[in-house]
């Protein structure tokens, strides 16, 4: 699920972003990408909404962080 936070400018929709990626992370398999864009700032997007990430989001991530939940149990 794509989230969306506030439009805010720079730094401050970036650290948003960041803070909502890292926290979904804790509960899912896919990784949580930041993603950069011109009219929403930075937005945080679930790689699980996705098969493989299309070229045209995939060459706007500016972070990644990890899943955290492992599927070998």
């Amino acid at each position: 699920m794509t989230t969306l936070g506030n439009l805010e400018s720079g730094s401050n929709s970036y650290f948003e972003a960041l803070a909502t990626a890292e926290r979904r992370a804790l509960h899912s398999f896919f990784d949580q990408h930041v993603v950069e864009d011109d009219d929403l700032g930075y937005f945080a997007l679930d790689e699980g909404d996705y098969n493989a990430l299309p070229a045209h989001l995939a060459s706007r991530v500016v972070h990644t962080v990890h899943g955290g939940m492992l599927d070998e149990f």
